[in-house]
């Protein structure tokens, strides 16, 4: 098949996929999916152990997959550099520094996966008419919430929250520089209402400062979507090398070797 035969298929299934997609991102399956598997699952984590926290983390990388059956070849190869990045991200700042902790004391086996869903949610959110056609009062919105919720961990809770602001300064600069700014809106909104969520309910809790004793964190931080926005810039750049090396070892393998 040719490039350019190749490239036409490819531009008819994408624009077939988005003809697809419902108007409102309420109604587009990641994010509906989303918003209840995972509250879902802290809910029954809660008194969980080790096996059924492996059960759930099972179904959460189905849902996944599930989901990603639906995307793009470069929305996949993206996710999946999510998901490593932030498991990176996990062992490093959980188990190892112990910044946050989870209620077993490990990572749990949903999580990974988890993290291609909430990135996979924020997506479909931006990605949607109904937020695109909004984005201006968006990111109005965005940046005012997100700064009253920054000042207030940082000046007026009881625990002093300077990480949570200095992580709202980068969902500020992305906002205003970054490529995905309809992503970061949704990011936003979800990361912001599971890590209210999830240490509400006691998965996991940050501590008061970080190894260095000089960085004040909140239970959540205020600014923890800024986090994603990181997440992303990771995926855009290192996403089409994924995909295009794939792309490379699938085409070499189906290459017939030559007789002797």
């Amino acid at each position: 098949m040719s490039v350019e035969v190749g490239s036409r298929s490819a531009g008819v299934q994408v624009a077939a996929a988005r003809s697809r997609r419902p108007l409102r991102w309420w109604a587009d399956p990641p994010v509906v999916l989303t918003l209840t598997w995972v509250p879902l699952v802290l809910l029954l984590d809660r008194s969980a152990g080790i096996w059924a926290q492996r059960l759930l983390g099972v179904g959460t990388w189905v849902l996944l997959l599930a989901l990603l059956r639906r995307e793009a070849p470069l929305v996949r190869a993206q996710v999946a550099v999510v998901v490593l990045f932030a498991t990176a991200v996990e062992y490093t700042f959980s188990p190892l520094l112990q910044v946050y902790v989870y209620r077993l004391d490990n990572v749990p086996a949903f999580v990974p996966p988890g993290h291609g869903l909430v990135y996979l949610c924020a997506l479909a959110m931006g990605r949607s008419a109904w937020v695109r056609s909004r984005l201006p009062v968006l990111l109005a919105a965005t940046v005012l919430v997100g700064g009253a919720y920054a000042a207030w961990g940082l000046l007026l809770h009881t625990r002093p929250d300077a990480l949570g602001a200095f992580w709202y300064l980068c969902l500020l600069g992305f906002l205003l520089w970054g490529r995905s700014r309809s992503l970061y809106v949704g990011a936003f909104m979800v990361v912001t209402y599971l890590e209210l969520l999830g240490t509400w309910l006691g998965t996991w809790e940050w501590q008061t400062r970080d190894p260095t004793g000089l960085v004040t964190i909140g239970n959540p931080p205020s600014g923890a979507a800024g986090g994603y926005g990181w997440f992303d810039l990771a995926a855009v750049l290192a996403g089409p090398v994924v995909l295009a090396t794939t792309t490379r070892l699938v085409a070499a393998r189906r290459v017939p070797r030559a007789v002797h």
